[in-house]
């Protein structure tokens, strides 16, 4: 026990004093000059992705149409199919009658065509293609219609509490809508896949059909071209919706999410959301105080092990996103689980770090074995009891 608070007495003494940061909250922050920024989109939303932590918002809770926004969930599910096992990137889909000819913005599929998931989803990531959309609906779920089922299952998830999903796609249909606080969680949800980054980075690819035809397809979103650390987003139209984009950017580590709906024109829904960026890089930081990436120096006991000490890491890196020119000050406490007996698995949860600042926990990791360590044998318990007489 002993061994124990001596560990929690070290990480409890530890006081972290952050030069340059300001305000954390979960909440909206009170924001110098925010009252500066003008918006002519009906709906804008601005986040910190790391902690979400609401920037800059303007009727974020209004329920609206979003055109192909609606397709960030569509994407995020099939990427969640991947990440289970579920569906292949290589996996060849054979494009239904119904998929070929949903119109709109599409890649031209063929009917009875056969397409690699990694190009229809591509199609959909830089093309905001309709038919690609309904080709992987109808392969993960048998129709469209149990997709959007899906769809909403996962908003409910995710507590979209103002989206409700007809179609895969964001065309006009009654009874869809959405949000842009509700679109910001879908999308900063899509960000955790990585393997989106692979497509959301193209701006410009082609889309290879039999007898050598081709589709020439450009990023809709114009900001990961001319935007400095714009490496995603998704853009909608239609008449009804307006103009839409929810985008992502990142600079020294921050990543900031952005969203504005029903904007009067394209240039206008890039310019509002590249003014959000501009103010959020402009006036805030992001500084990393776990990090998921290095050994923490914490001694934890293994009992039975070949090893008796565990390195440990932390499960996943934490942040405090704060307005510039302001000090913070943190503690970070560890709880070990009572007692740790070999064999430990690597990714094993073995305790947990706790942030706190001002006595209220803001956070909380899990900490886990950054390395495997068998049981001790029988032998290895005979060699440990020779070496222990031979000293005495």
């Amino acid at each position: 026990m002993k061994k124990v608070f001596s560990a929690i007495f070290v990480l409890l003494a530890f006081l972290i004093t952050i030069s340059g940061l300001f305000g954390f909250s979960s909440k909206k922050l009170a924001l110098a000059d925010a009252n500066e920024l003008e918006f002519k989109s009906k709906s804008v939303y601005l986040i910190d992705s790391n902690t979400g932590t609401v920037i800059f918002s303007k009727n974020e809770k209004e329920k609206l149409p979003i055109a192909s926004m609606c397709k960030i969930m569509t994407l995020l599910l099939c990427f969640d199919e991947i990440e289970a096992g579920n569906l292949d990137f290589n996996e060849e889909i054979t494009i239904s009658e119904t998929a070929a000819g949903m119109g709109g913005s599409q890649v031209f599929l063929e009917t009875n065509g056969k397409y690699k998931v990694n190009e229809l989803i591509k199609s959909i990531v830089v093309a905001s293609a309709n038919d690609a959309c309904v080709a992987l609906a109808e392969r993960i779920r048998g129709s469209q219609s149990e997709f959007v089922n899906k769809m909403n299952q996962k908003a409910s998830e995710l507590n979209m509490d103002n989206t409700v999903f007809v179609n895969c796609t964001g065309l006009p249909q009654p009874g869809q809508y959405s949000c842009a606080k509700d679109v910001s969680k879908m999308f900063n949800e899509l960000l955790t896949h990585q393997d989106y980054f692979n497509y959301s980075r193209i701006w410009m690819d082609k889309i290879h059909h039999k007898n050598d035809r081709i589709t020439e397809i450009s990023n809709t979103n114009k900001l990961v071209r001319f935007y400095n650390g714009c490496d995603s987003g998704k853009t909608g139209y239609t008449s009804e919706a307006g103009h839409c984009l929810a985008a992502s950017a990142i600079r020294g580590g921050m990543r900031l999410v952005a969203v504005v709906i029903s904007s009067p024109d394209s240039k206008t829904r890039f310019n509002e959301v590249s003014s959000m960026f501009n103010y959020g890089f402009a006036n805030y930081v992001n500084k990393k105080i776990i990090d998921q990436t290095t050994p923490l120096e914490i001694k934890v006991d293994v009992v039975g092990g070949k090893k008796e000490t565990l390195e440990v890491v932390a499960e996943k890196s934490s942040y405090i996103f704060c307005h510039k020119n302001e000090k913070r000050a943190v503690e970070i406490e560890f709880t070990p689980i009572s007692r740790v007996k070999a064999p430990v698995k690597k990714g094993e949860v073995v305790g947990q770090l706790n942030v706190y600042e001002n006595g209220k926990e803001i956070d909380s990791v899990n900490v886990i074995a950054n390395e495997n360590i068998a049981q001790k044998t029988y032998f290895d318990v005979i060699t440990d009891i020779g070496n222990n007489w031979a000293l005495i």
